[in-house]
């Protein structure tokens, strides 16, 4: 029984499941893609923490509590893992320009 000086039970955010299904619609599919090129390639190599990191972040977004009180750190989450993920195709993307321009 709940007795007069206990505060009442916090209400999820209406919203919470908005950041972590953005980012993971764009993430998800991207580490998959990296992941099997870089299997393709003996491994991942040096990007393999940026890899798992991204995977982290974005699984992290998803199992915050629900509450308004964490949607900075369940936004900042979903977007470092977003961005993790999209680092390896940047990094290509900005070496294939490098050396067609030389």
């Amino acid at each position: 029984m709940l007795g007069h000086d206990t505060p009442p039970p916090r209400a999820a955010h209406p919203t919470w499941w908005r950041a972590p299904l953005v980012a993971t619609l764009f993430g998800l599919p991207l580490l998959v893609l990296e992941y099997r090129w870089f299997a393709a390639q003996d491994g991942p190599g040096a990007f393999s923490g940026v890899l798992f990191w991204a995977a982290g972040l974005l699984a992290l977004a998803w199992v915050l509590p629900h509450r308004r009180s964490l949607r900075g750190l369940r936004l900042a989450a979903a977007g470092t893992g977003l961005g993790c993920a999209l680092l390896p195709v940047m990094f290509a993307m900005l070496l294939g320009a490098a050396v067609a321009a030389s």
